[in-house]
Parts: structure tokens; sequence; C-alpha cells
């Protein structure tokens, strides 16, 4: 092995002198003339490639443009290799030499060192978001977008609900498992009704030795629980991790594509899926966070724990997941904190007879990286809270502020007396807000739209959302003002659009800050979306899915909702790679994207995006006759 292998260059800088010694050991050279393909879908890939001389260029399946270039000392394609399929084609554009470092070195560099693996990654963050955000074919693009029964699944034995415990645990000794499914059928269920599936598990073993009938002559029926989650075996992993972490599960029951609805049949049982084979096909920690966070016992715990969700999100972005999964993880484990937060410095009798509440991006499902503040507390009708009920509110927004979620400079918190208060408080505020609408109380009511419950009673803010939606009923002058604020910003655009991608003046255009994304792409989007979902009284809080009630009721094409919830999600990953540069380099997460460094791709996919913005702002205006304001 030549002496010139450059372990100065990611990701191989991470290596122990050991590591080096496996690469030095495992590596070997070969040659490519000026039009080779090194890697396309089909084969299987078997070694990765460090490039010594020479140009290479990657290219979406089916694509006949480059979406990645890589030159010397770059590394590609380490996903592939792990993921076991190529997600695209590999052409040597000039003359080219590279080492080729076998699978089983990778595999055991990446089982040795984490680091190497999250670097390996990171390299190739670029050209899977762009491939992404092109909207293309569903492959392998990241391991978080690879199928669930890609990961191993393991066999789901079912048992009939009358075996007894102890026969189920010789059976998980035999057959060295830890769960069951149960097969019964439920005691009030009419005649002729299919049996139900449950589960039992190891776990709950504790229930069974602390029931009164001995394990011999116990129906593991008594003991097993029949709320099954199940996803499908060609749901992506990170989805299927989302819905471990939301239901605080670890494992799910994994059905054919083709199940239909409603209870599960045991033929479409295909096995189950534990959270940790997950976490070991993903090589991240959510789940650590997880049980972080239940497992806290003071702020300082819980502090920690917040900590790891932003690095957790930044391993995420550069191991190409799609943004809309890292969100959905993100806001199910930001519940979590902010839940278990509100139980250590609130009392028991509070927490029960209220609801906190998060809302701006953080109840849509859209928030990333940590911003302001936005939540609130509903508190039910006729209960007295707590003389010290500032205090605590004051000892909460304190404690997410060292979480590293500042104050909301427009104090939409709860320790404003304003965002905190009963459910018919909150009613009387919200018909002030549409009947006497002016720019803030109009802000208040968006921002309140997007309230998602994380802790309490969530019914208090049911009751509330329906009183919202009946004032609002048929008042057409109400709702064409809330939807004007769609063109907030739209005189910000000037003539930046022509000077970035019309070839004329600076590069970076708007000032010396770049685009704000959140102004020109990300907020008409979500307000109009927003607009649509208050008139036709939608109880959903993300963009995405307002958008699906909207399609499904006839009240949006479904073209038109593609381009839109593509655009958001090319935006909010945008906003993400420049919020993670701005942390490396230790500044405030500023939410601009400087256009000089985005990629040709990556312009060119903003130019159409943005397009699609003024085609839903034109929509809007039509919708709700702002032209008549």
């Amino acid at each position: 092995m030549p002496h010139a292998f450059n372990f100065a260059a990611s990701p191989f800088d991470c290596l122990d002198a050991e590591e080096r010694q496996w690469v030095q050991q495992g590596v070997d050279i070969a040659y490519f003339r000026e039009g080779d393909t090194l890697l396309q879908p089909g084969i299987a890939p078997t070694h990765l490639f460090v490039l010594i001389k020479g140009f290479v260029q990657q290219y979406a399946s089916g694509g006949t443009e480059p979406v990645a270039g890589y030159g010397p000392d770059d590394t590609f394609d380490g996903r592939s290799l792990v993921a076991g399929e190529v997600s695209g084609r590999f052409v040597a554009a000039e003359e080219s030499i590279a080492y080729e470092l076998p699978r089983e070195v990778v595999n055991r560099l990446i089982a040795h060192n984490a680091t190497f693996g999250a670097l390996l990654f990171a390299e190739l963050s670029d050209k899977l978001g762009a491939i992404a955000g092109r909207g293309g074919a569903h492959e392998m693009q990241s391991l978080a977008m690879a199928r669930v029964d890609a990961v191993g699944l393991r066999a789901a034995h079912i048992v009939d609900g009358a075996l007894d415990v102890l026969s189920v645990v010789r059976l998980f000794q035999a057959e060295r498992s830890t769960a069951v499914l149960v097969r019964d059928n439920a005691a009030d269920a009419p005649e002729g009704t299919p049996p139900r599936l449950g589960i039992f598990t190891a776990n709950a073993l504790q229930r069974a030795v602390l029931h009164d009938t001995p394990l011999g002559r116990l129906p593991v029926r008594e003991v097993a629980s029949f709320g099954l989650h199940t996803v499908k075996a060609g749901d992506p992993v990170g989805d299927a991790l989302t819905v471990m972490t939301r239901h605080r599960i670890h494992r799910a029951v994994v059905l054919r594509d083709n199940a239909a609805a409603g209870p599960v049949a045991p033929a479409d049982v295909l096995g189950l899926v534990e959270a940790l084979d997950l976490f070991s096909f993903l090589s991240n920690h959510s789940y650590l966070i997880s049980r972080h966070i239940a497992e806290a016992h003071t702020l300082d715990d819980l502090a920690t724990a917040s900590a790891h969700i932003t690095r957790l999100v930044a391993l995420l972005q550069r191991g190409g997941t799609r943004v809309a999964q890292i969100a959905a993880l993100v806001q199910a484990l930001n519940a979590r904190l902010f839940e278990r937060a509100w139980q250590l410095v609130a009392p028991p009798e509070l927490v029960a007879h209220s609801c906190l509440l998060v809302m701006g991006s953080e109840g849509r499902g859209e928030q990333l990286l940590k911003t302001d503040q936005d939540n609130a507390l509903l508190l039910a009708d006729g209960y007295t809270p707590p003389d010290d009920l500032q205090a605590i509110c004051e000892r909460f927004g304190a404690a997410l502020a060292a979480f590293g979620y500042p104050d909301c400079r427009g104090g939409i918190m709860l320790r404003n007396p304003a965002w905190r208060g009963s459910v018919s408080e909150f009613a009387d505020r919200a018909s002030d807000w549409l009947l006497r609408p002016d720019g803030d109380k109009l802000m208040a009511l968006a921002i309140f739209l997007d309230a998602h419950p994380v802790a309490g009673d969530a019914a208090l803010l049911a009751v509330v959302r329906q009183r919202v939606f009946r004032f609002a009923t048929d008042n057409d002058a109400m709702l064409a003002r809330f939807a004007a604020a769609i063109d907030a910003f739209a005189a910000d655009d000037g003539g930046w659009l022509q000077r970035w991608f019309g070839g004329g003046g600076s590069a970076r255009g708007h000032g010396d800050h770049g685009l704000d994304i959140k102004k020109q792409g990300l907020f008409p989007l979500v307000h109009g979306v927003r607009a649509l979902a208050l008139r036709a009284h939608l109880a959903d809080t993300s963009t995405a899915a307002r958008l699906d009630a909207l399609v499904a009721a006839g009240l949006f094409e479904r073209a038109m909702a593609s381009d839109v919830i593509e655009s958001l999600h090319f935006f909010m990953a945008l906003c993400l790679k420049a919020g993670l540069d701005d942390l490396d380099a230790g500044r405030p997460v500023s939410g601009n994207v400087d256009v000089a460094r985005l990629t040709s791709l990556e312009r060119d996919l903003l130019k159409d995006t943005l397009d699609i913005v003024k085609r839903f702002r034109r929509l809007i205006q039509s919708r709700f006759h702002l032209d008549q304001l």
C-alpha cells in the first residue's frame, strides 16, 4: 500500500494508529478511463472509493445532469456501501485513479469509530439534499429512508390468549425472544368477530408476577396489551423511529405493505422491529435521548438531553435524512422535553388541570433548530391555580432559556399573563382577535392556530379551537384580512431575484446578509395554507397535514399541494443547512441563506420554488379576493 494515502483528509483524519493500519492493509488501487462507470443502480457496492487523481461525477438515477462531483481526496459512496444499494450513477469525467477500501474494512471502522461513520456520511449531505429536493424517485438516499424490512425483522411468534404466562416464558427462552403476539377474542366482542391481536413482552412480566394468579395458571391475555402500534414494511426507517419515540414503545409490529386498515390480521404480520435494531441501523442516539428525558430528575439533566437533540439534528442532516423526517423526530423529542420540564417545575394538580401548548413552527412540527420560545398555558374552567403560578411559569421559561430557547421578543410565553388563562378567557381573547382585528391581533391568531398540546389535558385546546372556528364562520372580511398577511414581505423582493439569477449585480444580493428564506419562502406558504385551513375549520396544525386535508375535502388541487409542500421542505432544508453552518462558526442562527454558496442545482431549485411561492400568493389573493381590501 503506497505511503501517499492522505490520512489528513476527512473522514480518515479521525482514525487512530490501529485503524490506519486496517486501512493500509486492506486498500487497493484502481484505474478508470474517461467515461467508465464506477457505480450504478443494480450493482452491489463492494468498496469505498477515495480519489487520488481525476474527477468523478454523480448522476441521479435516470438523470442526465450531474448532481455532484468528486476530486482528489474526496470519498464516495459510503452510504450506498452501508445500505447495500447504489442510489445514483458515478462516472469518471476524466482519467482517474482511486483507492478502493473493501466493505469489510469500512464496516469495521464504522463499528469501532463512531466519528468516522458520522464524517463519512457528512460528505454526502449536499448531494442527497439536492436529489431529495428534486422530488425524484424514492430511492435509498440515506439510511433513514431505507425500508423498515431492510433492517432485519424479528420473528413474530403468535400464541393463544389462553396460554399460561409460564409457558410463554419458556417460549422466550427457547426462541431467544422477548415478545410474542397474543391472539384472543375480546370478552365483549359480538359473535363472529375476528380475534384481536395483542402483545406480551418480557417487560410485562413484572405485571404478571404481581398478579394474584400463579404464572402457571395465569392466561397471557390477562397481562397482554391489545393496543398494537404498527408500521408497514415499506415505511422509511426514520418514520418507524418517530412512531416509537412518540408512543414511547420499544418495538412495533411490521405489516405487509398491502395490509388493510383496521384490526391487525395475523396473515398481514411480517415480524417485529425493535428500537435497538433501528438505532443500530441508523447509527444515531435518539433512543438514548428519549430515555434520558424520561429518566431526568432535574432540569440540568434535561439541559444535557436538549444539547443532544441539536447534535442529532446535525448528524441526521449530514447523513442525508429527509428534512420532514428530521422535523417529525425533533417535534416528538421536544414535546417530551417540554413535558418533562413542566412536570419538574409544576405541581401535579396544575399539570392535570392545564394544557401546555407550543406554537409557531414548533407547534406545526416544522422546527429544526432552537428558536425563540412560543408557548402558552390553558387552565380548566373552574380550576383555581396555585398562588405562585407566575413564579412557576417564570421557572419554566428560565429552564427553556437554559436549554437554548431564548425568550420570545414579542412576549409570547406562558410567563406573560396574556398567554395563559382559562378556556373561557382564551376563547374571549380569540373572539377579540377575530372581531376587532389589527396587525398584532391577527399575528396572535396566526400563532395560536398552530398550537399543539405537549402536556396536560389536550381536550382544553380542542374546546378553544372549536370556539375560534365558530367565530370565524362566514366572516369573509375577517378571513380576507387574515389571509392578506401573505403579502407582508412581498415588497422586500425588489430586484434581488434578478440580481441573483439574472447575472447582474452582486451574487450575495439581499444586503450583506443573504436571502431571508423565512420571509420570502416559508412564511407565505405557511400562512396561506393556514388561512385556507382556518376557513375550512381544520384542526390540523402542520402545513403538510393541512394540505392533505384540504385536498381530501376537494378544496385544493393535489398537484399544487405537492408543489407547495416540496417547496416548503426545500426551504426548510436550506435554513437547516445555513443554521448548522452558523452554529459551527459560533454565530447565532440567522435563518439567512447565502445564495452565492449554493450549488448550481440548489440555485436552480431555489428559482423554481420561489416561482411556486409567487403562484401560490396569486392563488390566495384570488381565493380571498384580496384586491377588494
